[in-house]
């Protein structure tokens, strides 16, 4: 009786020191490692592949930390960037190693978000307007046609026009006189 109850507790301080000592199991020498330059990625599945990666051109860079107070080497960096001038307004650089070692630097200070451009890009002949939105998408509104820009200037400067205000306006001054139709 004295044995079994000692195997017992010997197999719960088995399980227990080797759950705590061993909370993972090393996979060093493990198959199906992929290596990227000095990062060895142990993926989850046998069969598991990374989707294909286009990196971004252009970068919107936004500072979130206030300038003063930094040191100077941080300020130069800023300002080499183009941040220092235009305070908490966005800033487009390009996605070039030199700018990203700059960016490294001075990451806790900033917000770096990717820019989306549309797929086709439109000529300078179809290009009306473009928006950027906060989360890096470009947004670009095609040239309106003439024939539709003329008749919106025509109907906005019409005075035969029915406006809300103008209609309100003549049927208080109808219900004032007593010439309700």
């Amino acid at each position: 009786m004295i044995k079994k109850v000692s195997v017992k507790m010997l197999n719960k301080t088995k399980i227990f020191t080797t759950f705590v000592r061993n909370y993972s199991v090393p996979k060093y020498g493990k198959p199906g490692a992929v290596k990227y330059e000095k990062v060895t990625y142990y993926p989850r599945h046998p069969d598991h592949q990374d989707p294909p990666i286009t990196p971004s051109k252009l970068l919107m860079v936004k500072l979130v930390k206030p300038f003063p107070g930094n040191p100077y080497w941080d300020k130069n960096i800023l300002t080499q960037l183009g941040i220092a001038s235009k305070g908490r307004e966005p800033v487009i650089v390009k996605n070039t190693p030199e700018i990203c070692a700059l960016l490294w630097k001075v990451k806790h200070l900033v917000k770096i978000t990717p820019i989306k451009l549309p797929d086709p890009l439109p000529n300078l002949e179809d290009l009306g307007a473009s928006y950027l939105h906060d989360n890096g998408t470009l947004y670009i509104t095609p040239k309106l046609d003439p024939l539709r820009v003329e008749s919106t200037d025509k109907f906005e400067n019409d005075p035969k026009k029915l406006e809300s205000l103008r209609i309100g306006e003549k049927l208080r001054l109808q219900w004032m006189s007593g010439n309700l139709p």
